[in-house]
């Protein structure tokens, strides 16, 4: 019987070599012929003697090399198959609806399945159904657990043209049917040491008493010490539980150490020791509050006690007595519910004065500029900074792309008819057209890039400084040159007045100017009814001494009656959620300054009895709004925060440029829900 067996490729050629080496012979016969005929005949004798014991040759052995090949070949698959069986990795090869077409020795042992099990995949992983393989690309993974086990399952395509393209027997075109195999690797151990391996890794944490002078001044001398040594017992205890080392560096500062795994721990406590140190009674009149900040998650000890040291920057630049974690780029807020303490000394604002001068002095021009729709606080802050320019004979500019109804009255008293510049107010096309590194860019009533007017101009120049009052976030001005951020203040108004008492001796406001810094005062503080202190009214006393005049300022600040309508209609339609907060949406038709009369609203709703907080809504170019206040016992800096925005305990906001009014409201009522059942907000 002839065989149907063809032998080809590598293989092939090698055995029929000897017959094409003929050739050769050949070739060389009748060279030789033409040498000498008589050895030229024996010559071809053999050639022809050759040639056919060769093809006796192939044809006897042939059949036998091709049993043999298929003996090899048999022996080869199935060492194969049992090593694939025998194989320490779970393995399993499934078809496009994920059954189950064959297993490995070891995928049988971890799921109890036999050889015979041909049921969908997903029956013994949930995780793997049918829309996950389908949706692999041509190699993939995913991690699973399974019987408190951690898998990394490994999942690659086989396509049945890459199978024929190899082999002889069949045939496929433009197929696009496949299998999947899936590898399981058993990583339970491994993920068992990273993770012991990061919990052993030490945190760095800074711990400073935020308002330590005063709280010794408000007691007998005495007891001084006894009030310190029980603050001291207090930190120490706290972290002794965790088995941290903890020293004390400066007499209101400590450094502490303690591992990773911790601090989870003391997330779920929330800190709780910042809330026991204020329970410490020895006779003082003011409760003493910590600020805390810890870093995490640093490529070495250095990088996390650098971590440490920006929390506790940003703890100490939103008003203290809270912690800040940062773990890598991620930071954490935890406390922060009491209001800040107000510091009487004023030595700060007099080396932010001398700071500010040495700064100005330095540059050519100045380009000052507040949040984006500029209101009454920016406004008077800049024109406080433009005065300080003026001063040291320095130009100075105002970035105000948009001149609101609110800010109309004022901005019409720096005209050229009463001495200023033609261009003392300027958008931010110009500004950035004038704009070099020699131009200082003042900052005030805001520290976030994204909320100025022109956030272009801070890349513009290396010379920044920043004067604000609201609570620092995540986001912040990089490396400016000079940053006086007092979240006490009551207002950047506030801040500037305190600063040009000390920037000269002899410095001349105008009364408008007054009039204009004394106005961003009255409206952050709701005439004087929230977040004032000692230093709010010297401030004030300071510009009624310099010209300011309250009667004007009122006049100034009259709203038309579109606006009050408005005011009338949010207070009229707003919601109460929990029987304690006044939430309503301000409608911003034919108002020209909706977000000043949404502020307006909201202060106005604290004033209905059993409010305890209030959140105004408006919409206003392509952009959602909300305004949030109250009096003292909700801190809503907390609950805009949660939703991205920021601000004081009494005063927040939040803007939104993806949702609409109903979401924001949706939002607003899901975050009081959630810090309600949390416990960051206690309803009675």
């Amino acid at each position: 019987m002839k065989s149907s067996i063809k032998i080809k490729g590598k293989l092939k050629n090698y055995i029929y070599l000897p017959m094409m080496l003929t050739g050769l012979l050949v070739l060389f016969n009748v060279a030789v012929y033409m040498k000498d005929v008589s050895v030229g005949a024996m010559f071809t004798g053999f050639v022809i003697i050759y040639f056919v014991v060769l093809l006796l040759f192939y044809r006897h052995y042939k059949p036998k090399l091709a049993h043999e090949l298929i003996s090899f070949a048999t022996q080869y698959g199935t060492v194969q198959k049992q090593l694939l069986y025998e194989h320490e990795i779970p393995y399993t090869l499934v078809d496009y609806n994920g059954k189950i077409l064959w297993c490995n020795e070891q995928f049988q042992k971890m799921t109890g399945a036999d050889k015979d099990y041909h049921k969908s995949i997903a029956a013994l992983f949930p995780t793997l159904t049918k829309e996950v393989l389908q949706k692999t690309t041509a190699i993939n993974s995913m991690n699973m657990v399974y019987e408190e086990r951690y898998y990394r399952i490994s999942m690659r395509r086989i396509f049945f043209s890459e199978i024929a393209e190899e082999n002889e027997v069949i045939e496929v075109e433009n197929s696009t049917d496949y299998l999947t195999a899936v590898y399981l690797f058993d990583e339970t151990e491994l993920n068992h040491y990273i993770r012991e391996n990061k919990e052993q890794k030490m945190v760095a944490g800074l711990i400073y008493i935020d308002n330590y002078e005063e709280a010794l001044e408000s007691i007998e001398d005495v007891k001084r010490s006894l009030l310190i040594a029980l603050i001291d017992r207090k930190v120490n205890k706290y972290f002794s539980e965790i088995d941290a080392l903890v020293r004390k560096t400066e007499k209101d500062k400590y450094f502490v150490v303690f591992k990773y795994k911790c601090l989870e721990q003391l997330k779920a406590d929330k800190f709780s020791l910042i809330e026991d140190v204020k329970t410490v009674k020895v006779g003082n009149e003011m409760s003493v509050t910590l600020s805390i900040g810890i870093g995490a998650e640093g490529v070495s000890y250095n990088q996390n006690y650098e971590y440490a040291r920006m929390s506790i920057d940003l703890a100490l630049g939103r008003g203290g007595d809270q912690v800040v974690v940062r773990e890598g780029e991620e930071v954490t807020y935890y406390g922060g519910k009491t209001k800040q303490v107000e510091r009487n000394t004023r030595v700060k604002a007099r080396v932010k004065a001398h700071a500010l001068r040495e700064t100005i002095e330095s540059r050519e021009h100045v380009v000052i500029m507040g949040h984006n729709i500029s209101d009454v606080d920016s406004l008077g802050a800049a024109i406080g900074v433009y005065c300080a320019a003026r001063e040291l004979g320095k130009k100075a500019q105002i970035v105000i792309n948009e001149v609101t109804t609110s800010l109309r009255p004022l901005v019409d008293l720096f005209t050229p008819e009463k001495g200023y510049p033609a261009d003392l107010f300027i958008n931010s096309e110009e500004a950035l057209a004038i704009t070099n590194r020699n131009t200082l860019v003042m900052v005030v009533d805001t520290n976030r890039p994204s909320y100025t007017e022109c956030p272009e101009l801070l890349k513009r120049t290396n010379t920044i400084c920043v004067f604000d009052h609201h609570r620092q976030g995540s986001e912040v001005i990089e490396n400016p040159v000079l940053s006086y951020i007092e979240p006490y203040a009551s207002s950047a108004c506030e801040m500037i007045a305190e600063v040009l008492q000390y920037f000269a001796e002899d410095i001349q406001l105008e009364p408008d100017e007054a009039d204009c810094i004394y106005a961003g005062i009255l409206i952050d503080t709701n005439n004087f009814s929230t977040k004032t202190g000692v230093r709010t009214f010297e401030a004030a006393a300071y510009l009624k001494r310099a010209g300011a005049e309250v009667t004007r300022v009122r006049k100034m600040l009259r709203n038309d009656m579109t606006a009050y309508k408005a005011r009338a209609e949010a207070v009229r339609h707003a919601e109460v959620h929990r029987n304690a907060f006044a939430i309503s949406i301000c409608p911003a038709d034919n108002v020209e300054s909706p977000t000043v009369v949404g502020a307006q609203a909201a202060n106005e709703l604290l004033n209905i009895v059993g409010i305890k907080a209030s959140f105004v809504i408006t919409e206003y170019q392509n952009k959602v709004y909300v305004s949030a206040r109250s009096i003292d016992e909700v801190n809503v800096q907390l609950i805009m925060e949660k939703m991205g925005g920021g601000g004081h305990l009494n005063v927040a906001g939040a803007q939104f440029a993806d949702r609409t009014v109903m979401q924001v409201k949706r939002m607003i009522q899901d975050t009081i829900d959630q810090m309600i059942e949390e416990g960051d907000i206690i309803v009675s």
